[in-house]
This record gives C-alpha cells, structure tokens and sequence, in this order.
C-alpha cells in the first residue's frame, strides 16, 4: 500500500490540545527530520488510541515474556506540538499493529476524501515499542484535563455555570 505521508520510523510522535477546556481542539502529530504531520483527531479517537497503546504493550508482553517491559529505558519527552499547526486531514480511522522484527508500534492513520474513495489521504507512523507506555500515559492525562464531570449527573462542566437535569 502507497502511503500519502509514511514516517518510518517517527523521531516525534505526540497528541496535543489547542484552546480552552470544552473548545479544544485535539491533535495527532509527527515528525521525522524536518518534515511534519499534523492531524485532526476527536477526544474520543485519543482516548481509544490511549487504551489502544495500553492493550498492545500488555500482549506484546505477554506473548514475548524474554522481551523487557522497556521503562528503565524511556525517556521523558518533550510531547509539545511543534508550529505550526496546520492538519493535513482529519482521522477516521485507526489501526494499531506491530512489527515484531524491529520492535515497532506502527499506526495507520486514514483521512476520508468526499470525492474519491481511493484518493483519500493516509499515514503510517511507526514508533519504537519503549515510547508507546509514555505515550499512552501522556494522551490520558491530556484527555483528563478537560472539563470538570459533574458528580450528579456526570456531564461536562462548563465555566459559565452548569444546567444538571439530576438538580430538576
């Protein structure tokens, strides 16, 4: 398959945010040498690549028991988005695998083009298997720093104030 951007391997890979609590806009980005992606994603699509990451990392493990589980060995990160901020395409779809050869998380990231089917963008973002726990732990803490819950009735808090139908 022919991949409209192909980061193999990525020197970066990060998600980010950009504007307030309940207006954020959410990021997927990579870069390799001086070359960079930015992507369009949904919280949601973060969080499931989040636990997505998480699930890989317990079955490669399990599966691989001589293969160390690498956190002596990951480094902290600078996982800020780079400028500019300009997406390529929005995600939606994701596929998660890995290359047990190279020891590599590699995502496929598809965009959707209205016109044609064929012609609609793509990305494989492939990441050293030692990055994907921190990763993992970097995107859940990004997707909890959102909006307060509401303990009644566990909508989103926004705040201006914070109609709870529980309250009625």
């Amino acid at each position: 398959m022919k991949y409209t951007y192909d980061f193999d391997p990525a020197s970066h890979f990060t998600v980010g945010t950009v504007g307030k609590p309940g207006q954020r806009t959410f990021y997927l980005q990579a870069r390799e040498g001086r070359t960079i992606l930015t992507i369009l994603a949904e919280k949601e699509q973060a969080r499931a690549l989040a636990q997505a990451l998480d699930r890989l990392g317990e079955e490669i493990l399990a599966n691989n028991p001589l293969l160390s589980s690498n956190e002596d060995e990951v480094l902290i990160r600078d996982m800020s988005l780079v400028e500019p901020i300009e997406p390529a395409f929005r995600v939606v779809q994701m596929g998660l695998g890995y290359d047990a050869e190279r020891d590599y998380c590699v995502m496929i990231l598809q965009g959707m083009d209205d016109d044609d089917e064929d012609q609609a963008p793509n990305a494989r973002i492939c990441i050293p298997r030692a990055h994907m726990r921190a990763l993992s732990q970097h995107i859940l803490k990004i997707v909890a720093g959102g909006r307060r819950v509401c303990g009644n009735c566990g909508r989103p808090m926004d705040p201006e104030g914070h109609f709870c139908p529980q309250m009625n």
